[in-house]
């Protein structure tokens, strides 16, 4: 983009063409005021505080809306433009009826943290509460301007604080500059807030509750409200000392997060304007669902030793003895492969990689995986068969600048609010949107085709969609020619799923299946956005093939805006398949059977490695004859809450000789345990996330951790005492290790992922990382299509068990919900679990909304209420598996993807009935 040259109060700025000239102020450093705007919001200009003065124009332009020009030369505050400033905000505090006591008051810089000011005025008159906290754009104007005092009468409306889930609307303070309005409906898409514009009396922003209008509780309108009438509980007395920026410990958008702290207490926390992913953005479990769960008294913060059925404190030393001695034991009496470990997506790379190095020199096997096994290795296994390599091919922000978005198994704006907000602001760009769900998901309103199949069906829906693409002369024939083989294979595959066949398996339209291949083939820029909900599957990897196999055909990667983005369930989901937390490969995708590479390691670690791939999660958890598992550490994961059919895992907890958890909060999990160690927090620790974009970035510790000491050191301490030298000064130190022996990573430092991070492959220190994959080739060298079949699920329907469940997430909690179950904001918003089902099937069963029903497998039963809505197709019903009153994944099927070796969960055959007396 080319650039432009202009004045700014005598100093020359340049800024890209396009730019205005409140955009080149801000650049030279010079403050202009402007209420009404915010630079995520189309200026409107209605506040007038933001005029300029410039050479040769015979007005005073707005600088938020007149473009910036060439040699243009500026002045922003001359006594003439803040005399008329003066006046404007004269005008507007008069109209507004805002408070100016506090404004006004001559002692104002003397006042503390009170609840009343000096002057004994009620503190609702104060902009943000304490006139001393800088916050209020108000009190900034105010005193840039000069202004003293307002010659119109003005009194206070004393109108009742409303007060919502995590923040309260003091509408006394509104100045009704629309930024919030513009904020829900411009950045958020959803529109909910309006004005009642009744100025001088009594002016408001609706609805009047939030939470029945069906906010999302974003907090984006109270990040945007620039004078306090919108402000976070959390900060309304206390204010913090010290902010911190960190990612967020949630799913694997990795959105940067300031943590706002005093005295090592974290008050609030809000998204980061300088975030590389989520520019200032956050979801309600990202923003208000983390400082209270931090400092929850659930908090694990000594270790506990199982005696005589009952958890007792211990100290440190006690526990790690008792840890190291019992996993020596099984090892020398049973054999190394009779230990195992399981690590954790919601962890850092660091731990992570110190975890596997764990099983690998002091357990001495190969059984270590982590929970992306469950939602991620057909992810791995599938884009890696097609590609080489078993990652995001692109980055999130490209996703705006896309010609069609074709998002399949994947309920964005639930599970990955932020990356949605991508998704809406490329259809306001004339994107066009095609969803693939069984459920009628918020996305649907925006398509241009709904593809609504049934569960299970995604590789005959795909291959139909590929039938019309090549019967219609629609591929990329030199895309194929020049970087692809086996397209011949497919072709032949193809042709057996004409749209009228695929209609007949899927249920889904013929015409839309046809409209869907054209839309997506006919795009210059066509991207592929999937979730959980083609991967946990018995034929996950197979359905990732085929979106290999759909991209390749019409030569949609290897560009900007194209490709396959898989969005990560966890944090760092990624991250923990990257650092070689699983049984078949080392850090940065290495295989434990290369002899070249395990010599490699070997030398590196001072230690004699396993060569045979160890066993997978799920394997470990099973009662494999002549390959139990004894002995068991688990980091920060709750199998026994979120595999499926729990019944079958908590079997195999019991029978474990020794099982030790490491976990911030009881789960159930933990209650298995022999020793639970306390784990810290993401707000505790030092290291990195790596996000679904493959982009590493700094993880800081905001507050010493609350059970004593980081996780890296406790799992240091474990090998330590069984007789592996294990020994880092920082995680930096482990960073610098994994760099050393992964060329994927070997430009990372963490000095070098300050500004926004890096995505990998990074191979040298003076690389800038890699934002689109397969630019040139793919990883494998020719890129390669995997023909497959369509195969129905593992569980069918029948007269006992008539519909069909699928699982997923709610917006308001993450996982086994440990975390966002113990916010009380959170469970104010959403409390309890229901089994979403259509109004054709409640009719047909008699049951009523919020009706409490029994829910029935044929492996379990969960008792819970019923949600009649259009959400669910009939013959379809619905959960999540947050809670722990309502286990879902009683019901579901433990049945394997061959390939990947990941249990099933979606498409489980359910009856409901009503709950007898």
């Amino acid at each position: 983009m080319s650039e432009i040259k202009l004045l700014i109060d005598d100093r020359e700025v340049s800024v890209p063409q396009g730019s205005t000239i409140l955009d080149a102020a801000r650049i030279a450093g010079s403050y202009v005021p402007s209420l009404c705007h915010h630079p995520d919001l189309k200026p409107i200009g209605s506040c007038k505080l933001c005029i300029v003065s410039v050479e040769g124009l015979d007005y005073y332009p707005l600088s938020c809306n007149t473009p910036a020009a060439e040699g243009m030369v500026v002045h922003t505050r001359t006594e003439e433009l803040q005399e008329m400033r003066r006046h404007t905000l004269e005008m507007l505090l008069a109209l507004t009826n805002h408070p100016t006591s506090c404004l006004f008051c001559e002692r104002k810089n003397e006042c503390g943290e009170l609840r009343e000011c000096m002057r004994k005025f009620p503190v609702t008159v104060g902009c943000k509460y304490c006139p001393n906290d800088s916050q209020c754009e108000l009190q900034e104007v105010v005193t840039f301007t000069g202004l003293d005092r307002i010659r119109y009468q003005t009194s206070f409306r004393d109108m009742p604080v409303l007060r919502e889930p995590f923040f309260d609307r003091n509408y006394n303070l509104c100045i009704m500059c629309s930024r919030c309005i513009r904020m829900c409906d411009e950045v958020r898409g959803l529109g909910i807030l309006f004005t009642n514009p009744d100025f001088h009396r009594n002016h408001w922003i609706g609805p009047e509750s939030l939470q029945e209008a069906d906010c999302k509780f974003c907090g984006a309108c109270v990040d945007a409200c620039p004078t306090g009438a919108l402000f976070i509980r959390s900060e309304k007395w206390i204010r913090p000392d010290r902010t911190v920026v960190t990612i967020c410990p949630y799913c694997g958008v990795g959105c940067s997060l300031d943590l706002k702290i005093s005295e090592d207490r974290i008050l609030s926390v809000t998204p980061s304007r300088d975030g590389a992913v989520n520019r200032g953005q956050a979801c309600v479990k990202g923003h208000f669902g983390l400082e209270e769960i931090i400092h929850h008294p659930d908090r694990f913060t000594t270790p506990l030793i199982k005696r005589n059925g009952q958890f007792e404190p211990a100290s440190w030393d006690e526990a790690l003895d008792l840890v190291a001695r019992r996993f020596t034991e099984i090892r020398d009496r049973y054999g190394p492969d009779s230990l195992g470990a399981l690590s954790s997506s919601r962890c850092t790379n660091e731990e992570n990689y110190l975890v596997q190095k764990l099983a690998r020199t002091a357990f001495k096997t190969n059984n270590v995986d982590n929970c992306a096994r469950v939602c991620h290795a057909p992810s791995v296994t599938g884009l890696a068969a097609c590609f080489g390599s078993g990652a995001a091919t692109n980055s999130f922000n490209q996703i705006e600048d896309a010609d069609v978005l074709f998002i399949i198994g994947s309920n964005t704006t639930e599970a990955h609010p932020v990356v949605s907000l991508k998704i809406i602001k490329a259809a306001r760009n004339g994107a066009k949107i095609i969803v693939a769900d069984p459920r009628k998901i918020e996305l649907v309103d925006r398509a241009s085709v709904w593809l609504n199949q049934k569960p299970g069906t995604s590789i005959a829906l795909i291959n139909a969609m590929m039938n019309v693409i090549l019967k219609e002369g629609l591929e990329d024939r030199d895309f194929i020619d020049r970087r692809t083989m086996g397209f011949e294979n497919l072709q032949k595959t193809v042709e057996e799923y004409p749209p009228e066949r695929a209609s007949q398996i899927t249920g889904v339209a013929v015409e839309d299946i046809i409209e869907a291949a054209r839309l997506y083939a006919r795009a210059d820029k066509a991207m592929i956005i999937y979730g959980l909900g083609i991967t946990e599957h018995t034929t996950g990897t197979s359905n990732v093939m085929s979106l290999g196999n759909l991209a390749m055909l019409t030569g949609n990667v290897g560009r900007r805006s194209t490709g396959i983005m898989p969005l990560r369930g966890q944090n760092n989901v990624q991250g923990a398949c990257d650092m070689g937390a699983l049984p078949n490969v080392h850090v940065g995708y290495q295989p434990v059977t290369d002899a070249g590479i395990r010599s490699k390691f070997e030398e590196a670690w001072k230690v004699a490695l396993p060569s045979v791939p160890g066993q997978t999660s799920t394997q470990m958890i099973e009662r494999n004859p002549g390959k139990e598992i004894r002995g068991l550490y688990i980091l920060g994961e709750d199998p026994a809450h979120t595999e499926p059919d729990t019944n079958r895992v908590r079997s195999t907890l019991e029978s474990l000789d020794f099982l030790v958890v490491q976990e911030i909060f009881p789960t159930e999990t933990t209650r298995f345990a022999d020793v639970i160690l306390p784990a810290a927090s993401f707000a505790e620790c030092d290291g990195t996330f790596t996000n679904g974009e493959r982009r590493i970035q700094r993880v800081r510790k905001a507050i010493p951790a609350l059970c004593g000491q980081e996780n890296w050191l406790t799992i240091c301490q474990i090998a330590q005492r069984m007789g592996y030298p294990m020994s880092y000064g920082h995680p930096s130190d482990i960073m610098d290790e994994i760099a050393s022996l992964a060329p994927m990573f070997a430009g990372v430092k963490f000095d070098r992922l300050d500004d926004g991070g890096l995505q990998w492959p990074i191979p040298s220190l003076d690389h800038p990382g890699t934002e689109t994959l397969h630019a040139e080739s793919f990883s494998c060298g020719l890129g390669r299509f995997n023909a497959v079949q369509h195969k129905y699920p593992a569980e069918q329907t029948d007269a006992e068990y008539p519909l069909i469940l699928t699982t997923g997430r709610r917006r308001e909690h993450y996982n086994c919900g440990s975390m966002t179950r113990r916010s009380k904001g959170i469970m104010w918003v959403w409390p309890e679990e229901a089994i979403e089902i259509s109004p054709a099937d409640a009719r047909e069963l008699e049951i009523e909304d919020g009706e409490t029903v029994v829910v029935s497998s044929r492996r379990g039963s969960v008792k819970t209420k019923a949600r009649v809505t259009d959400k669910s197709s009939r013959g379809m019903a619905f959960m999540s598996f947050h809670y722990q009153d309502v286990l879902t994944n009683l019901l579901t099927n433990a049945a394997l993807d061959p390939q990947a070796k990941t249990p099933e969960y979606k498409a489980c055959a359910v009856k409901i009935e009503k709950l007898k007396a």
